[in-house]
């Protein structure tokens, strides 16, 4: 799963993620204002906006770190909207460079300018962020090792600082689950110090409340931890609704708000949440891409499902089955393929349509497994689907 290699990258090559505070940028407010509009325009996925503001930056001050970083930060999303897509990794690294280089003038001239180590430990952090993207382990396992000390060294100067939270509570987390859930990384392990999972929800809570810069990213960590890894979605729902409230346009944050809901089985708000998202996808707005309008389609196909109104879960069914056909075929069938099929035979079973049902079961059965699929798919074409 893709989700898997973002939390596998972000122990390992993102370990050491540096959100960076302009309260110790030496910067004036024109320039911190168009850093806060810049940011917000990246949540929104508002991109010629993001980038005019810090192109901005750039302007006002060119040897300052923070504009060419946050110009990265524009082109890492638009590469996150398609991660598959490696066209635009060469672009992503060259920025990224550019800002290492710009840091390291800096801390030639002073080892404690804590501008320089900020933003270097973020270019860092990212360019291991997308190694673990591309499952480039070494490379991403190379860069958590070289920015770990930086952000040592940035809490021993700025201990107060709670937007670095965001980072020490990334590591303590996932230094703690990663290794567990992903033996085949525990090797890699050895160049980092242990985890505590409890201590990394807290400081992850902590900057995702009292941050002034870092709290929406702290606060979609919260949801990753809470629904992905501590199967908690009830504690997931706060930080997603708080992030969906303040950037509507960020299709990432409403399908986690979607997901809370189908976890806590409020099946209505499920419906709410992703109808909304399907109709932006269909109106083709930016990072609202097919993949997130299949989800969509399965999940309002679920909502009718789960209602025994079937004949209107029949079409979103059809439609996330169409998409998975055309979505899949680079990596192979995929989860929503499979339960698509599944969902599908259970409605004809309980329309009396059998030999459509088997049909469906059938093709479960040689599709991959997920949650139990092929158990299910078996035991009804033994006995018909019943509610």
């Amino acid at each position: 799963m893709n989700l898997q290699k973002i939390l596998i990258g972000l122990c390992i090559g993102l370990c050491c993620y540096v959100n960076v505070s302009p309260a110790q940028w030496d910067t004036d407010s024109i320039f911190d204002i168009h850093t806060q509009q810049g940011i917000n325009a990246v949540y929104n996925l508002d991109f010629p906006n993001a980038t005019r503001e810090f192109e901005a930056l750039v302007a006002l001050k060119p040897k300052h770190p923070a504009g060419h970083f946050f110009l990265a930060m524009v082109e890492w999303e638009k590469i996150l909207i398609d991660i598959d897509d490696e066209s635009r990794d060469d672009t992503f690294f060259d920025m990224l460079d550019k800002v290492i280089d710009l840091c390291d003038e800096r801390l030639d001239e002073n080892p404690n300018d804590i501008t320089a180590l900020f933003f270097k430990g973020g270019a860092i952090g990212f360019r291991g962020r997308l190694h673990a993207h591309r499952s480039h382990w070494l490379r991403a396992a190379n860069d958590g090792r070289r920015a770990l000390p930086i952000v040592q060294k940035i809490q021993e100067l700025d201990p107060n600082n709670y937007d670095v939270l965001l980072g020490t509570g990334i590591y303590d987390y996932f230094a703690e689950v990663v290794p567990n859930e992903y033996p085949f990384l525990k090797p890699l392990m050895i160049f980092f110090p242990t985890g505590n999972k409890e201590k990394g929800i807290r400081e992850l809570r902590l900057a995702s409340e009292k941050a002034k810069y870092a709290a929406a990213e702290a606060s979609y960590f919260l949801m990753e931890v809470y629904i992905n890894y501590e199967h908690q979605p009830s504690n997931a729902l706060m930080p997603a609704l708080k992030l969906t409230a303040r950037f509507p346009n960020n299709p990432q944050f409403a399908r986690y708000l979607g997901r809370c809901y189908v976890q806590t089985g409020i099946w209505p708000e499920v419906f709410r949440v992703f109808s909304d998202i399907r109709k932006k996808g269909l109106e083709g707005m930016t990072g609202y891409t097919m993949n997130v309008v299949r989800e969509a389609e399965y999940y309002i196909g679920m909502y009718y499902f789960t209602s025994k109104v079937y004949e209107m879960a029949l079409p979103h069914f059809f439609a996330c089955d169409s998409l998975s056909r055309t979505l899949d075929r680079k990596n192979g069938p995929s989860g929503f393929m499979t339960m698509t099929n599944l969902r599908l035979g259970q409605i004809y079973d309980l329309q009396g349509k059998r030999d459509y049902a088997l049909q469906e079961y059938r093709k479960v059965i040689i599709l991959n497994d997920y949650e139990n699929a092929h158990a299910l798919a078996e035991q009804y074409t033994k006995t018909p689907f019943k509610y």
